[in-house]
């Protein structure tokens, strides 16, 4: 039996060159290299190059947003961290720390979970030390399902119908139209039905399955029609 293809990990999608400051770094500094390289958000790096804080246009905006606040005690407690991050220079003060990070070796999900519950768009990717090895964006995650629908279908047959239908699988039709697969032909185990269906959905780049699958008295059936 062949080994399975292993799922891609966030370090397989990342974008390994990453601008990001020290934490000493001035306001124009960083807002210079946000214009510069196109980006929403820095990372900030220790001496050992370990992330301890992400600064973003939205901790930036905190100086332009309060700028014409009225500063009363009450104002000031309610939104006491953005008032510090309003009246910081430098990226340690302006900072959202800690930071929100992922392992290179994190899965895609897990990497697009922590985005959603978060709330952001990209998120530094750390070894196990903590030091940034890349970035990885919403738009990273995305690339997975650029893949072929030859190559999509070449490996839901492999890895699905011939590794748990070996019996079946000569008479298995695989087909995928935009990343939509659908699977057709009689199924000697008809239980098996909705584990090969939910295994074709996990490879990575299928956007949906059709399960056409049948049992074969069903098949018999229909023939003797």
């Amino acid at each position: 039996m062949s080994q399975r293809a292993p799922h891609h990990v966030v370090g397989d999608v990342m974008t390994s060159t990453v601008v990001a400051v020290g934490p000493d770094a001035l306001f124009k500094e960083i807002t210079g290299a946000m214009e510069q390289w196109r980006v929403t958000a820095v990372p900030v790096l220790d001496e050992q190059g370990r992330v301890v804080g992400v600064v973003s246009e939205a901790d930036l905006l905190h100086k332009e947003e309060l700028r014409d606040s009225e500063a009363t005690l009450v104002g000031q407690r309610e939104h006491l961290t953005d008032w510090a991050k309003a009246g910081g220079v430098t990226a340690r003060d302006m900072m959202t720390t800690p930071a929100v990070t992922v392992p290179s070796g994190a899965s895609l999900p897990q990497a697009a979970r922590l985005m959603a519950q978060h709330a952001v768009k990209r998120l530094p990717v750390v070894d196990a030390h903590g030091v940034l090895k890349g970035i990885v964006s919403r738009s990273d995650l995305l690339k997975i399902f650029l893949r072929t629908d030859e190559d999509l279908a070449a490996e839901v047959r492999r890895e699905v119908v011939d590794r748990f239908l070996p019996v079946s699988r000569p008479g298995i039709g695989v087909t995928v139209d935009k990343g939509r697969v659908t699977l057709t032909g009689p199924v000697a185990d008809p239980a098996l039905i909705p584990v090969v269906e939910r295994l074709a959905r996990a490879v990575e780049g299928v956007v949906d399955v059709r399960c056409d699958l049948i049992a074969p008295t069903t098949a018999a059936g229909r023939g003797d029609r």
